[in-house]
């Protein structure tokens, strides 16, 4: 676990607070920030907007989205314009991930505009089984190494096709910053952060020049003590 600051607290709502708190840091930095969707982020982009209601410095992205059009209830984008965008006094400048285009077309644009950006902060979220964005088990795209967003095959409901951001992308942040709170994600918590990489945990094999695990006290349940 050397390679990740684990940072474990008491529960989803503290968990929530200190990402805000991160987020907060990032967008008075004028930082490249790259979100995602998930049940867990919401709370921490509605209390990031409380906390810090100028985001005008920053800019804002997606580590990944649904090849779906902006409004709709699938998309990402929507999940962070209700929570972080629309909360807030001036907003960011917006890279959102296109995802009317079809998302073999949506991934070229996405990686052109990602060209030469660097990320100050991308939040992330692990599923239950263990992948990170739309980086999923096995998946080709874990081997990436050139584009910095690509189309993605969904491995789970909804099954749509969907855009995200590459492992080489991810390791321009300054920080990566996962999210996880949840018995449910233990396991997967586990060997993301305290087995050998392994593309069967995709979490395990996204990293950026410092990378920080903010985990609730059930979703560190199964790290070794």
């Amino acid at each position: 676990m050397s390679d990740v600051e684990l940072v474990v607290v008491p529960d989803e709502r503290a968990a929530a607070r200190e990402t805000a708190e991160r987020l907060a840091r990032a967008a008075r930095a004028g930082d490249h920030v790259a979100l995602s969707g998930g049940g867990t982020v919401g709370a921490a982009y509605e209390a990031a907007a409380e906390l810090e209601p100028d985001w005008s410095a920053a800019t804002v992205w997606w580590g990944d989205d649904r090849a779906v059009p902006p409004d709709d209830e699938r998309s990402n984008y929507l999940l962070v314009k209700r929570a972080l965008l629309d909360r807030l006094q001036r907003a960011p400048a917006v890279q959102r991930i296109k995802g009317e285009l079809g998302a073999e077309a949506a991934a070229a644009e996405y990686d052109r505009l990602l060209e030469d950006i660097e990320l100050g902060l991308a939040v992330n979220g692990v599923g239950p089984d263990g992948h990170t964005a739309s980086l999923f088990p096995h998946a080709l795209e874990l081997a990436e190494r050139r584009r910095r967003a690509v189309a993605a095959e969904a491995k789970l409901e909804p099954f749509v096709p969907r855009v995200t951001m590459t492992p080489p992308m991810f390791a321009t942040a300054d920080v990566l910053l996962f999210l996880v709170t949840g018995a449910g994600k233990a396991e997967a918590v586990r060997r993301a952060f305290a087995a050998d990489p392994d593309p069967a945990t995709p979490a395990s094999l996204v990293r950026g020049r410092s990378t920080v695990a903010i985990l609730d006290v059930a979703a560190a349940s199964r790290l070794p003590r």
